[in-house]
């Protein structure tokens, strides 16, 4: 669990995009080789990032990096 108040920048997000209509896309702070530091994760982003993982091919396509939005600190839109 993180107990400093400090956020990286992320400069890339790993995108889980949903199969199907009902299945929210997810992303997830990366670097560009789509590592993600899962010890920076909250509990919540950690357990859906472990979920779309488990998942892939049956509720999630196979995920790819995506560049972030320069200026803004949020997961894109893909």
């Amino acid at each position: 669990m993180r107990t400093d108040h400090h956020r990286t920048v992320a400069t890339h997000y790993l995108f889980f995009s949903g199969l199907f209509p009902a299945v929210c896309s997810l992303a997830f702070p990366c670097d560009r080789g789509g590592h993600v530091d899962m010890d920076e994760m909250s509990e919540r982003a950690r357990d859906n990032y472990l979920f779309a993982r488990t998942v892939v091919g049956r509720d999630y396509d196979v995920p790819v990096v995506v560049a972030a939005a320069e200026g803004r600190d949020e997961a894109p839109e893909v």
